[in-house]
């Protein structure tokens, strides 16, 4: 019988499956795996499923065995000595031949198959005569990635503002974009130091919400419209998302804090064909012109 897992590997942190040939493997089990780069060293991130006779495993990986003490001493020695002394031997060799990168770190492959060399360039590079250095020096084969700051942080850094492990290391596939529209959206602060993350660049989790911010934003009225409520009827001048709020200007210029519960009425001010085009209608309790 044959079972599949996931299993999370290698410094930029890929998820992919696994074939295994029994159901014994728990979460956070250290296994040795095969995968399209070479040998392995996994950690399997789910339980064991059941593969219907006759299913096509071949794009798959396969689980060798759960690690050993052996192995654990491999990996160990691969990452306090080779992969420091393959990083200096590279970095001599950058500065010797006056390559215009940065090496950010190496990651050794478990099997030895492949060494791969992170780096950091403002453009393109030529490192054909490095890659042939390095071939020479270590008889393997040698695989050279350029990579982004964003990259780098989930290769080096640990632990983010919060205080809680970097989500590109720990739980995220892609590294997707982020705006400053969202950071806008949010009403967070603007400055660049309080809202990027370790890599430098606008933190990831400015995306996570703003799905959630923009569903809140679509419940209440926008800025300019006319609303009433209990007693008070005005012009919608600020919106509070998490709250659930807006901040109405009276007709006397007395400012008022309003539920959207409390809201009877909403009067949408009159929008100009460039606003509408591409949107559609917004639904509201009724439509007008503002008084």
């Amino acid at each position: 019988m044959a079972y599949l897992v996931a299993a999370r590997y290698g410094a930029m942190r890929y998820i992919g499956k696994f074939v295994n040939n029994t159901d014994d493997l728990r979460l956070r089990d250290k296994v040795i795996i095969k995968t399209d780069r070479g040998t392995e060293v996994g950690e399997i991130v789910s339980t064991p499923e059941y593969i219907i006779r006759g299913t096509d495993t071949s794009s798959f990986g396969k689980v060798l065995r759960k690690t050993t003490d052996a192995d654990a001493d491999t990996l160990l020695n691969i990452e306090e000595e080779r992969v420091p002394t393959e990083i200096g031997f590279c970095e001599e060799l950058i500065k010797k031949n006056r390559i215009p990168m940065k090496l950010a770190t190496v990651e050794h492959l478990f099997g030895g198959e492949k060494i791969i060399f992170y780096f950091l360039a403002e453009g393109r590079v030529d490192f054909r005569q490095l890659v042939k250095d390095l071939a020479a020096q270590y008889r393997t084969r040698i695989e050279m990635r350029q990579i982004g700051v964003r990259d780098e942080a989930r290769l080096l850094a640990e632990y983010e503002h919060c205080g809680r492990p970097l989500c590109c290391k720990t739980f995220m596939r892609d590294l997707q974009p982020v705006t400053m529209r969202m950071a806008k959206s949010q009403k967070t602060t603007l400055d660049p130091t309080k809202i990027s993350g370790r890599c430098g660049r606008l933190m990831c989790c400015l995306r996570f919400e703003d799905d959630i911010y923009a569903e809140l934003k679509s419940n209440l009225p926008r800025k300019g419209d006319r609303v009433v409520a209990d007693g008070v009827a005005g012009k919608v001048v600020g919106q509070d998302i998490l709250g659930q709020a807006v901040t109405v200007e009276k007709e006397d210029g007395v400012e008022v804090r309003v539920e959207l519960a409390d809201i009877q009425e909403i009067f949408q001010q009159q929008k100009s064909k460039k606003q509408r085009k591409g949107k559609g209608l917004r639904t509201s309790k009724e439509q007008g012109t503002g008084q």
